[in-house]
């Protein structure tokens, strides 16, 4: 089992990146992971933008990065990049706090023209953080994800289709780096 830190940095406390995650970490559970949601939006304003790096909720975030085997890092697009408030909590974080994580980015939008967001604006800056194999992202258009009344949600073919396997191929990684790092562990001792 590993642990994997499922981060929305969407404002929005009613988003469709944040309720999009949520569906997908029930996925990962189902698949025998233990999921950590973590909202941006509930980190502290202050802390965030004056860079308070002892504040308890920045150390707090630091700590589940630290502790996870693997990170979902899903944003909304806007003007053509992840979002500002993602962008603020990554430069809060260690230079290298995603090293030896296994990371999947996600994004949604309302247009096919923010799909290059994620290879262009997000995934330079989670290499530059040192994550380990960073997998083929997704982008998903909001007009796919619908929310009932009951707060259920639903992702339209074939997105929902391309979104189970994007999350399988993250959850058979994970499973593979857990497999491989006992033996890496007694080669080294």
């Amino acid at each position: 089992m590993s642990t994997v830190l499922s981060v929305s940095g969407s404002p929005s406390p009613t988003s469709r990146t944040g309720r999009l995650l949520r569906h997908l970490d029930a996925r990962l559970i189902a698949q025998g992971h233990r999921v950590i949601p973590l909202d941006v939006r509930t980190i502290p304003a202050e802390a965030l933008l004056h860079a308070d790096f002892r504040h308890p909720a920045i150390v707090k975030a630091t700590e589940l990065f630290a502790q996870a085997d693997g990170v979902v890092v899903g944003t909304p697009v806007y003007k053509a990049a992840y979002s500002g408030l993602l962008k603020t909590l990554l430069d809060l974080l260690p230079q290298y706090a995603l090293t030896e994580k296994t990371v999947l980015p996600l994004a949604t939008g309302g247009t096919t023209a923010h799909v290059l967001a994620i290879d262009y604006a997000l995934r330079p800056v989670l290499s530059s953080m040192g994550a380990t194999h960073i997998l083929p992202g997704w982008f998903t258009l909001d007009k796919d994800i619908t929310v009932a009344e009951d707060g259920t949600l639903t992702v339209a073919e074939p997105s929902a289709e391309a979104l189970a396997q994007v999350v399988d191929a993250f959850s058979t990684a994970l499973d593979l780096r857990a497999a491989a790092t006992p033996t890496v562990l007694a080669a080294a001792g």
